[in-house]
């Protein structure tokens, strides 16, 4: 699966917020939006604010390609649950974002390259697909070799950011384990994004 490599800081800016959780926030010295013209914001259409509604939660989990949202759209449309509850839940529970929320790793950048590389166990197996499936009484914990990384370590001790309460970390074990299915009003996202907007914009268009 390709790993995003574009401009973050650009992205952040766009949207005034740090939104990956970057150390350095891009906003300290540049808070306007990106291009020449980026203070001056004109009236979107209909079509514009959907499709940035889009762009933010692409970019909240780790810059998802249009396919894979729609997939998961998809998956979240055919369920018998609530369409945008069974679509973030599906989106939350990447094994990519858990292992950010777990504080693993300090940003979800950070989370997809530790997964990547093989430092990621699944109930004690190593799983290095960002976008497995975590269900709710799967462990998620690091490699015993990997837990001697300083950044790991300095991630895990962090306060910075709270283990959302779906989630249940044993730090001195480095392990954490999925309690139950994330609900949407749970879900610490860094800026408002308006989910059912995005269920009908990928409802109509894909």
């Amino acid at each position: 699966m390709a790993r995003y490599t574009g401009p973050k800081n650009r992205i952040a800016r766009r949207f005034g917020v740090n939104i990956f959780g970057r150390a350095r926030n891009p906003l300290l010295h540049k808070p306007n939006p990106a291009g020449m013209h980026g203070a001056k914001r004109k009236k979107k259409s209909d079509f514009g604010v959907q499709l940035d509604e889009q762009q933010k939660l692409k970019a909240v989990y780790g810059m998802l390609s249009r396919k894979q949202l729609v997939r998961y759209f998809k998956e979240a449309e055919n369920s018998k649950m609530n369409t945008p509850q069974a679509f973030m839940e599906r989106l939350e529970c990447r094994l990519d974002t858990v292992v950010y929320r777990l504080r693993f790793a300090n940003t979800v950048f950070g989370a997809q390259q530790l997964v990547a590389h093989g430092h990621i166990l699944v109930n004690g197996k190593k799983v290095d697909r960002r976008s497995f499936y975590v269900r709710p009484g799967m462990v998620i914990s690091v490699k015993e070799k990997s837990q001697n990384n300083p950044l790991v370590k300095n991630n895990v001790e962090s306060t910075a950011r709270e283990v959302p309460e779906y989630l249940a970390l044993d730090e001195g074990k480095f392990s954490g384990t999925l309690v139950c299915s994330p609900h949407t009003d749970q879900i610490p996202l860094p800026l408002p994004i308006n989910i059912p907007l995005i269920c009908e914009f990928l409802a109509h268009t894909s």
